[in-house]
């Protein structure tokens, strides 16, 4: 009987056969590295390989006789807050990289060199074990810090100067010999290592080794033609199919990211196959995968959710709901950068437009960010509009009209996000008061300080405030689509900065069901027309639902809640009105 086999999140297949795809092509330029005797950070999201393809680069390393090379996790050092403590636990990672090398020369080293007098300083415990065992080798040194940026304050400064010493003096004599190349490797970059090590008077300089942006590598997801080679090998070994059309939908569906890519495999091949090789995968299995991994709320969904509980992280998310044309005061090109960097978005920086790093992803953050909502919205919504063939997208709608209306109100937050801005913002300002001579604080400067602190707050508050009640309102419609649905329709959001597309389509049973989401006043409503029609136009839709909240404060309920109907350039547009209650920002990140 042929040995039951499935894809894992490494790009492997277990327990007999491994599926590999070769390291170098995802790690861009890192031979120029190493050739270069450069010191940089490799980032890439949570489980897209990093671990398995540093596994392999080691091994290849080593296996080509030019350089020697270890690879040592610091995942130990996660809780450890205690610098002198962290050194320790260096050397000890330090030595299992020797350890369990493939290379008889550097096992022999491993725990030779703890014991050493010297060893006892914890400022350079590092630096001379390092050192040591570069005088102690016949061929130079490569080391990969795996898990790099799990490491708290103080030990990440102890380790960064003891790096740069070596960095700086490893030619200057024989005695003084420090590794040819070294890799932080994690899930962030360099701006995010220093970012931690503030205030910049205790981190100047540093992290110079790797503080340069183009030695900043990141590993690269799958492209289509290596996920058809990962799936190629299981068809290879076992001779079961994947369909062109499969390939094409895992491609879509992902967009590379290897977890997923592993994911769906798995999904087909052990709960939707049941191990049975002799049928062929098509592109319905891969989307019924899908379907199922959303469904589970896997572990590593959860991961992408709790990086969505971080302000920084979520202001950035938003600007993706509502199709922001720009970053608005508040919301900063790191803040952007760091959302990138941890695989939720991806970017067209020299445009400032960010867009979700693949449609699963896109979904997941509409869906955590819609959780709390969803709870709240009646069970028996719940397939309530839907016959089989199709579904009443009016009545669903005018019954999001009702629900608007009798809840809005409760979502109002009465926290006064303003003044809280303005008082840290003088705060801030206060360090930079000059003192009279008496020591007394000058009153000209205060008075200048509150003038800005008032003008910067207002600003940021009205760019969030804005920007929060836009994502809102989209948010509570999604949610309210996807409770009401109940996993029986797909729902599918177009979302990205700049993006001019449609905000939802409903599929279902062959249909599509477009609907545009508005604050009134944003565009004119010819703009939002022409803007409907268009992905109308796109999708075969004679029919399309443009839902626009009214945030005047002066009109009334009833004339903010109606239903429109026009027949536009030959297609139906229905205009749903809704009022837009006054929401703040923290509502919604607290």
């Amino acid at each position: 009987m042929m040995p039951t086999r499935s894809f894992n999140t490494t790009g492997t297949c277990y327990p007999d056969k491994h599926y590999m795809l070769p390291p170098l092509p995802r790690l861009p330029d890192v031979n120029d590295m190493i050739e270069g005797e450069f010191y940089f950070v490799l980032h890439s999201p949570r489980q897209s390989g990093k671990t398995t393809c540093l596994v392999e680069l080691t091994e290849q390393i080593n296996s080509e006789g030019r350089f020697y090379a270890i690879n040592c996790s610091l995942a130990s050092l996660r809780n450890t807050k205690d610098k002198s403590t962290a050194m320790s636990e260096f050397v000890n990672e330090i030595d299992d990289g020797l350890r369990y090398s493939s290379v008889d020369k550097l096992n022999n080293l491993a725990y030779s060199f703890g014991e050493e007098s010297y060893m006892k300083a914890p400022g350079s415990k590092v630096k001379n074990m390092l050192n040591d065992i570069c005088r102690s080798l016949d061929r130079e040194l490569v080391v990969f810090f795996d898990e790099a940026d799990c490491l708290h304050e103080d030990p990440l400064i102890t380790f960064l100067t003891q790096i740069r010493n070596g960095y700086l003096y490893r030619f200057n004599s024989p005695k003084t010999v420090f590794p040819r190349s070294m890799a932080l490797v994690g899930m962030r970059d360099v701006r995010d290592y220093l970012h931690r090590v503030r205030p910049d008077a205790q981190s100047a300089g540093l992290a110079s080794p790797f503080n340069v942006k183009k030695k900043s590598l990141s590993l690269a997801n799958f492209t289509k033609v290596e996920i058809e080679s990962l799936y190629g090998q299981h068809t290879t070994d076992t001779g079961q199919i994947f369909e062109k059309d499969a390939v094409e939908r895992a491609w879509h569906w992902t967009e590379g990211q290897p977890w997923l890519v592993n994911a769906l495999a798995d999904n087909v091949i052990v709960d939707q196959f049941k191990n049975d090789y002799s049928r062929i995968v098509t592109a319905n299995e891969i989307d019924l995968a899908v379907h199922d991994l959303l469904l589970r709320n896997e572990t590593h969904f959860d991961s992408l959710a709790e990086r969505l509980r971080e302000p920084r992280v979520r202001r950035v998310v938003e600007l993706v709901i509502v199709g922001a044309e720009s970053l608005p005061n508040g919301v900063s090109i790191d803040d952007a950068g760091y959302v990138v960097d941890l695989g939720l978005l991806q970017a067209d920086t020299a445009r400032e437009r960010y867009w979700p790093a693949n449609p699963i992803y896109g979904e997941v953050i509409a869906r955590v960010l819609t959780r709390d909502i969803q709870n709240k919205i009646p069970e028996d919504f719940a397939n309530k509009w839907m016959d089989g063939t199709g579904i009443d997208m009016n009545s669903l709608l005018k019954a999001f009209q009702e629900y608007w209306r009798m809840n809005s109100h409760a979502l109002k937050n009465k926290i006064k996000f303003t003044n809280h801005l303005k008082t840290s913002i003088n705060e801030a300002l206060k360090h930079f008061n000059p003192k009279n001579d008496n020591g007394s604080s000058n009153g000209n400067f205060d008075k200048r300080i509150n003038e800005i602190s008032d003008g910067l707050a207002d600003d940021i508050t009205k760019d969030l405030t804005n920007l929060a009640n836009e994502a809102f309102v989209h948010l509570v419609l999604f949610a309210f689509l996807q409770r009401v649905l109940n996993g029986g329709a797909d729902i599918r959001r177009e979302c990205a900065m700049q993006n001019k597309r449609c905000d939802i389509v409903v599929k279902y049973k062959g249909l599509s069901y477009p609907l545009e989401i508005k604050i009134k006043g944003n565009q004119t409503p010819k703009e939002s027309y022409d803007q409907l029609y268009g992905y109308m136009d796109i999708s075969g839709s004679p029919v399309g639902w443009l839902v626009v909240f009214d945030k005047d404060l002066e009109k009334s309920w009833d004339e903010k809640i109606f239903w429109k109907e026009t027949d536009y350039r030959g297609k139906t547009i229905h205009e749903v009105a809704c009022w837009q209650q006054c929401l703040n920002y923290l509502l919604y990140i607290s």
